[in-house]
């Protein structure tokens, strides 16, 4: 029996667009004066010495860090102080009107009847958990924060990794097989499935292949949450 729902937002609740075309572009433009403006915050001052410890060097200059960290946006890295840097800037657009989180009408409605049911929400992303829930704050929709009982980001370890999984379930309360992982990465599926959790592949734009190594659908309403109550098998 599914009684908590573990989701990622990129592709999954939310479309990749936003991110990759609102809200990553908005902080490369941002990073330069924000890092500038803010540096001698305790908290900025203490994300900057983690991008020197990440890149090696801990005699990196103010403006080598900078280079950095814009290096890391273009690559798509998922380093934690880049993360969290984003998340400070993009609070601040947020609250400007910038722009607004973006989420799908489909994964909206299913989310609220799944709370409604008693089924625990949590969000699992690479965006820092401060950035998941500005977006889930800050949607058309209003805001959404209080459907979620928890959220992960990679300080719980990479996406990729079993053990990030086993940590989250344990910290939710319940054994992964009362878990159903939400992803668009089969990656990231195969590592919660080792785990012990039940998973299941959104593919918004393709269509669901029935050979796959998980249970794909298109959209959050095509889930049926009686289709997992079997024991997971990490094969």
């Amino acid at each position: 029996m599914i009684r908590a729902i573990l989701t990622d937002i990129e592709g999954t609740t939310s479309s990749l667009a936003f991110v990759k075309e609102v809200l990553f572009p908005y902080a490369r433009r941002h990073i330069d004066n924000f890092v500038r403006t803010h540096q001698q915050q305790a908290m900025v001052a203490q994300l900057l010495n983690d991008v020197r410890r990440e890149a090696g060097d801990a005699t990196l200059s103010l403006d080598g860090v900078i280079a950095q960290l814009i290096h890391w946006i273009d690559q798509d890295k998922k380093i934690t102080p880049l993360k969290a840097l984003q998340g400070l800037i993009w609070e601040q657009g947020y609250r400007d009107g910038d722009f607004h989180g973006h989420i799908y009408a489909d994964a909206l409605a299913q989310l609220r009847a799944w709370h409604a049911q008693g089924i625990q929400l949590a969000v699992y992303s690479s965006g820092s958990v401060q950035a998941q829930k500005l977006l889930f704050a800050h949607t058309q929709a209003g805001d959404l924060t209080p459907l979620f009982s928890h959220y992960f980001d990679t300080t719980v370890g990479a996406k990729i990794n079993r053990d990030s999984y086993m940590k989250i379930a344990k910290t939710i309360g319940l054994p992964g097989e009362e878990i159903l992982f939400l992803s668009d990465i089969q990656t990231e599926l195969d590592a919660a499935k080792q785990a012990g959790l039940h998973t299941c592949w959104l593919v918004r734009d393709a269509t669901p292949d029935p050979h796959a190594a998980h249970r794909q659908v298109k959209q959050f309403d095509e889930i049926r949450l009686n289709n997992y109550s079997e024991t997971v098998s990490s094969d």
